[in-house]
């Protein structure tokens, strides 16, 4: 069997248009090789090109004059008032991403872990720049949780800075989950320091009764002290926002991105959005459906456009509430979200899905089951999908446990599997 020899010219001689196929574009044949040439920096100093074979020293075609070249990136441009699009040649991609590996700028390649292993492992290490994922669930099964716990774990990680912007809560009530999630997760499985979210704020009111003066520090109370060491060491990193019903629109949304970006020298961001349907779109669309449709269009342009990881939590609609299970259908605006998404979440208590067989005859079963939520990805366009993973809530720290596992039980099926 031959083998191919990378020092030896490859034979590469342009024949005239004519000679061409019919649907090949007869200014692309008429270029130079070096016309094509990527030249490398660094340590693998060099540059690659096509190269014309020895006989090849004929002049051009009588007919190239006839034909301009290819236009530049900086001339083929469009500048609109909403933004600008500028195309770019494959030879340009492939030149800047040389480029980038060359000097050992590769850093915005690697996925952001999330946190959870077993997810993490299943979409491929984590999150990657321009991916939109999403998180959905009925009321209470923990999907803010889950993100704010996917925001501290990012930060805690040190590979990004986080924006967590949020239409429902402001940010001490999410600073105080923050709280209670540490002092659980420090000490997971034991609870014993732990500090339940319905106690970080009596804790807080009793530091200052205690005083009298109300000049006490938060870090002088013994219950709070380690939770607040360990925020105070990434705190800086995560960004908490209350999402405006009048600012908090995709556009604004996306200024705020690109002002991270000049501020922060590069700096990775990971956006976080609770909840999708939340965001303001004025004037307001005459359905739900195509308003929804404009966020999460306008949520994955930010991804693309700004080269950021994003997650959002989306609402389920009223027959989803009504169903035995969950599924992405049931997403308010599906359609348009199981489009745009790149990995979609699903948050199912474990013990309303799981098939009857499991519980019927094992009551402590069932009440184990309760400790549990399941976590569908029903959608992974890098990956693996239709895997069921459960992470143990604990909901009165605010947290999960992030160590998981693969569901081993049978689970119902939406009109397909019942009992």
């Amino acid at each position: 069997m031959s083998t191919f020899d990378f020092d030896r010219p490859v034979p590469w001689e342009p024949g005239p248009p004519s000679a061409m196929p019919q649907h090949v574009d007869p200014r692309l044949a008429a270029h130079r090789p070096a016309e094509f040439a990527v030249t490398a920096q660094g340590p693998a100093a060099g540059s690659f090109a096509p190269t014309p074979h020895a006989g090849a020293g004929s002049p051009a075609p009588d007919n190239e004059s006839h034909y301009a070249p290819p236009p530049q990136p900086e001339e083929w441009r469009l500048d609109a008032a909403n933004g600008s699009m500028v195309p770019r040649s494959a030879l340009d991609v492939l030149t800047n991403l040389n480029d980038r590996v060359s000097s050992g700028r590769v850093s915005e390649y690697q996925p952001v872990p999330l946190g959870f292993t077993p997810l993490d492992k299943t979409i491929g290490g984590g999150l990657r720049n321009g991916e939109l994922m999403l998180i959905g669930g009925a009321q209470g099964t923990g999907k803010t949780t889950m993100a704010l716990q996917m925001a501290r774990n990012v930060v805690l990680g040190g590979q990004a800075n986080v924006l967590y912007i949020c239409f429902e809560h402001d940010e001490e009530y999410l600073l105080c989950r923050l709280v209670a999630a540490e002092s659980m997760l420090s000490s997971m499985p034991s609870r014993t320091n732990a500090v339940k979210i319905t106690d970080v704020r009596k804790e807080i009111l009793g530091t200052w009764v205690s005083d009298g003066t109300g000049l006490v520090q938060l870090a002088n109370n013994p219950r709070l002290r380690p939770s607040l060491e360990r925020i105070a060491r990434y705190g800086s990193s995560l960004f908490l926002m209350r999402g405006s019903q009048t600012a908090g629109s995709v556009d604004n949304l996306r200024t705020l991105v690109e002002k991270h970006k000049e501020l922060s020298g590069g700096r990775r961001l990971v956006v976080f959005v609770d909840y999708l349907q939340k965001v303001p779109v004025i004037p307001e669309p005459s359905t739900e459906s195509e308003k929804v449709t404009t966020i999460v269009n306008g949520l994955k342009d930010i991804a693309l456009s700004q080269n950021v990881p994003l997650i959002s939590i989306a609402a389920a609609d009223k027959d989803g509430l009504k169903a035995s299970r969950l599924r992405n259908y049931h997403l308010r605006g599906s359609s348009a979200i199981n489009y745009e998404a790149d990995v979609i979440l699903i948050l199912n208590e474990k013990y309303n899905i799981v098939a009857k067989v499991n519980i019927e005859f094992n009551p402590y079963q069932a009440q184990r089951f309760r400790d549990w939520v399941i976590v569908s990805v029903e959608k992974n366009r890098a990956g693996q999908d239709a895997i069921d993973l459960e992470f143990e809530k604990h909901f009165e720290f605010s947290c999960f446990d992030p160590g998981g596992r693969t569901v081993q039980e049978k689970l119902i099926e939406e009109r397909l599997y019942n009992d």
